[in-house]
């Protein structure tokens, strides 16, 4: 099987990106276990695959230890320096199975187990590539609408992974060959293959959208202090900035609109109010119920407080069936209430 199986081998890993060595550990792993379960072999045997020369070889390793007493598993340091002066108590040494036992395996066997290893690898690189952007915001294309569930596969250049209906914005539709972002929020790796948990409800999508449109942000110049989100209707995100002369607020808006309408768009057209977070409560809960004109806060507890609005505030300040106050709620941390003159 030794040249066939290195040349597919080889095209395996050109065409996958698959690290060689990420295969071959597999494969090796499969094929001990196979050559055990087959040959009824208790030792401790290993199977070296060199690509380089092309060759597969079967060797038995055993443990070099003062005294023997499985003489299956373990060799003397006296026999082990019989070898090669150059073993020393501890360490291991391996011999050479002339054997057929390679031969013996039979094809359907070791086909399943290359096969095996292969899927192995390549769940691993996933599972890999995808750990690396968890709570990250990657770009996927659209390759098909289930008609069935709404659910979208879509395409993150990794794999192909499932938009669930309900991480989906309310209202949004999609097309085939649609550029979308997504949310990686959760990566497992299940029996079946590894599940990658995609969103674009989580208010973490906006946080990451600033972060990638906004130099400010990226640089540290302004900070994120908090978001809090209705996808599909309302988002309300609170920031600062370390330095004095930079308007936290305006840089995230940017010359007209440009930076905000940019995050609107991908976002569908959700409404998104950017307010000046602060130190101080009162000052936060008061830009929190933007667009709203607050005349007070009165702190009446440690995590309350009460909130004067004009008449003709009232209604603004509440939101359409309450979201107003309940995404500043969210966004501050405070229970607020909210009373007219």
């Amino acid at each position: 099987m030794n040249t066939e199986f290195f040349t597919a081998l080889d095209l395996f890993v050109k065409e996958k990106g698959i690290p060689q060595e990420y295969i071959i550990e597999r494969i090796e792993a499969g094929l001990v276990n196979a050559l055990k379960r087959e040959s009824g072999e208790t030792c401790n045997i290993k199977v070296r695959l060199d690509p380089a020369k092309k060759d597969v070889k079967v060797v038995r390793v055993k443990n070099i230890v003062e005294e023997v007493t499985d003489p299956e598993t373990e060799i003397s340091l006296a026999d082990a320096k019989a070898i090669s002066r150059r073993y020393t108590l501890g360490g291991t040494v391996e011999t050479e199975i002339k054997t057929k036992a390679l031969g013996r395996l039979s094809a359907q066997t070791a086909k399943q187990v290359i096969i095996q290893g292969i899927r192995e690898a390549e769940r691993t690189m996933v599972i890999k590539e995808y750990e690396s952007k968890r709570e990250e915001v990657i770009s996927a294309t659209v390759l098909r609408i289930d008609p069935t569930n709404g659910n979208v596969i879509v395409d993150t250049g990794t794999s192909e992974a499932v938009l669930l209906k309900g991480e989906q914005i309310p209202g949004e539709e999609f097309t085939v060959g649609q550029h979308i972002k997504v949310f990686v929020m959760e990566v497992k790796n299940e029996i079946k293959g590894p599940i990658v948990t995609l969103s674009r409800t989580h208010p973490g999508l906006v946080k990451r959208l600033f972060e990638l449109e906004v130099p400010e942000i990226q640089d540290g110049t302004v900070v994120i202090r908090g978001v809090s989100r209705e996808a599909g209707s309302r988002t309300k995100i609170s920031v600062e900035s370390r330095d004095a002369s930079v308007d936290p607020v305006g840089a995230c808006i940017g010359n007209r609109g440009s930076r905000i309408s940019e995050i609107i768009r991908e976002l569908g057209g959700e409404k998104i109010d950017v307010v000046r977070y602060s130190e101080k409560p009162e000052e936060y809960i008061s830009a929190a119920l933007s667009p709203a004109e607050v005349k007070s806060v009165e702190m009446d507890g440690e995590r309350s407080c009460k909130v004067i609005v004009a008449p003709d505030q009232l209604s603004l300040s509440i939101g359409k069936e309450g979201q107003n106050a309940r995404l500043a709620a969210r966004l501050t941390g405070y229970k607020i209430d909210i009373k007219t003159v």
